[in-house]
């Protein structure tokens, strides 16, 4: 569930079945008793909590664990008495002045800053005042196709833009089509591509404006903040504008 960066393009992803899934189902249920709470339990009025459910299949989250997150969030399990959830966003720098945004959802707020912190300190970055990074991103849908299931670019590329997408990329050191839309035809295109071609993620995110270019010290810094954010139970996603080329990974890599 971790937020847009160029990293995400590019990094090879833990795969669900490695990674904790005590945590993993944990920030998911958060998100099913939110989005329920928000919007009801109706999943074809309510997107946020639509995706929340795609990602408890992904992670294979057994179905009475998903209908009692939703019973939770509606108060039909708990009442009045459940654990009550607030949604906070962080804003803040890593090395090199990458800009951070980072979403939670936490039952303490005074503890979760505080760890989060805590974990700026620990890698080299620093928490800010609330606007001061956001100017630097845009909310947008952001779709990703891998290039090895597509035979003719121009042809995906005429099928993004005529569904109604607002950017189509092909960077050379990806392996995978970026597509960029605007939040409120995510879900049209999306659906559309969908008829058409095997899609690898899909997701409304932050997109950056600008990119800040790491290599070295600088990258293994910023890479080790994020997994330390991102293996925080209250946190959600977490966006940065931060770029580090397939070469400069390969190094890492050594």
């Amino acid at each position: 569930m971790s937020g847009h960066s160029k990293w995400a393009g590019i990094k090879h992803k833990k795969a669900i079945a490695d990674a904790k899934k005590g945590k993993i189902f944990t920030k998911i249920i958060r998100e099913i008793l939110v989005a329920t709470k928000e919007s009801g339990p109706q999943i074809e009025n309510n997107a946020r909590l639509r995706k929340a459910i795609e990602d408890a299949k992904e992670a294979n989250m057994p179905m009475d664990n998903i209908k009692k997150a939703i019973q939770g969030g509606t108060g039909e399990l708990f009442g009045s008495s459940g654990i009550i959830y607030e949604e906070m966003v962080y804003e803040g720098y890593g090395p090199a002045g990458v800009a951070l945004i980072v979403e939670v959802t936490t039952d303490n707020k005074n503890r979760t800053i505080s760890d989060i912190r805590k974990i700026f300190v620990k890698y080299n970055g620093n928490l800010a005042e609330i606007g001061c990074v956001g100017w630097m991103f845009a909310r947008k849908g952001y779709i990703t196709i891998s290039k090895f299931s597509v035979k003719d670019e121009e042809i995906i590329m005429n099928t993004v833009l005529e569904a109604g997408a607002e950017d189509f990329k092909n960077e050379a050191d990806s392996d995978v089509y970026e597509i960029i839309t605007s939040p409120s035809v995510f879900e049209d295109v999306k659906n559309n591509l969908k008829k058409k071609i095997s899609i690898s993620s899909a997701e409304v995110t932050m997109i950056p404006k600008i990119y800040v270019s790491l290599s070295g010290d600088d990258a293994i810094r910023m890479l080790n903040l994020i997994d330390a954010l991102e293996e925080y139970d209250n946190v959600k996603n977490v966006y940065s504008n931060f770029y580090i080329s397939r070469k400069e990974i390969e190094k890492l890599r050594v």
